[in-house]
């Protein structure tokens, strides 16, 4: 999925190719976090320990909490290893190119490769947590008003460092504006996943979506809207 407190929790990552050391550490992170996951799916958020956690994935509660500090962080940690990546594609994007093709390229690509962070993933660890979210509201706020603010707040300075004129308030509404599409788009394909479709079936209409509502922003609402005599 992503990395969290240096271990990476997808299935992608080489792990043979890394030290024994840093190997078992990621393997213990991943091991933690698919524990709870499967566990908070069977009984609730609400309805488990850390210590349950901690006996079930074979570890020590104080290792569990080296991983992932609070026990929110056991769902929210990966997922907020993305806060910074609308920035990061702001700042190393081609000379010439808009923030806002940046970023829409940076997510059709994210689709592409079924990147978790884009909502278009039928993994069932990924489903499991897209559900926790949704049920557990202590998660949903701050999937949402914290998870959200934060990207929002390191885009727009990123956005204000890259002007010239440092316009700091077309930077803050750039940057919720771009923010609003890529969140937009990510609950659909939530939906998406939840109603049973496979990451494959959806692509095509999960990437025309991302460009049609990428071009809202770089070409504008104009008169959308507008009331008809």
């Amino acid at each position: 999925m992503a990395t969290h407190h240096g271990f990476d929790l997808g299935p992608h990552r080489d792990l043979d190719a890394l030290p024994l050391r840093e190997r078992k550490k990621i393997q213990t992170g991943i091991r933690i976090f698919r524990t709870a996951v499967v566990l908070f799916a069977e009984r609730g958020f609400d309805q488990v320990s850390v210590a349950e956690i901690a006996a079930a994935a074979e570890v020590s509660k104080m290792t569990v909490f080296n991983y992932f500090p609070t026990k929110e962080d056991l769902v929210m940690g990966p997922m907020e290893q993305h806060l910074d990546e609308p920035a990061r594609a702001v700042r190393d994007r081609a000379p010439g190119t808009s923030a806002v093709v940046a970023l829409r390229e940076h997510f059709l690509a994210a689709l592409e490769r079924k990147d978790p962070a884009t909502g278009l993933n039928d993994d069932r660890v990924v489903l499991d947590v897209i559900r926790l979210i949704h049920a557990t509201p202590a998660l949903a706020v701050r999937a949402t008003a914290g998870f959200g603010q934060q990207a929002q707040t390191l885009l727009a300075a990123e956005l204000c460092a890259q002007d010239p004129a440092h316009d700091e308030l077309t930077a803050r509404v750039a940057a919720a504006q771009l923010l609003a599409v890529r969140l937009t788009l990510i609950g659909g394909n939530h939906r998406r996943m939840l109603d049973g479709e496979s990451a494959d079936a959806a692509l095509p209409a999960a990437l025309d979506e991302a460009r049609r509502a990428f071009a809202s922003v770089e070409h504008g609402l104009g008169d959308y809207g507008a009331a008809h005599a």
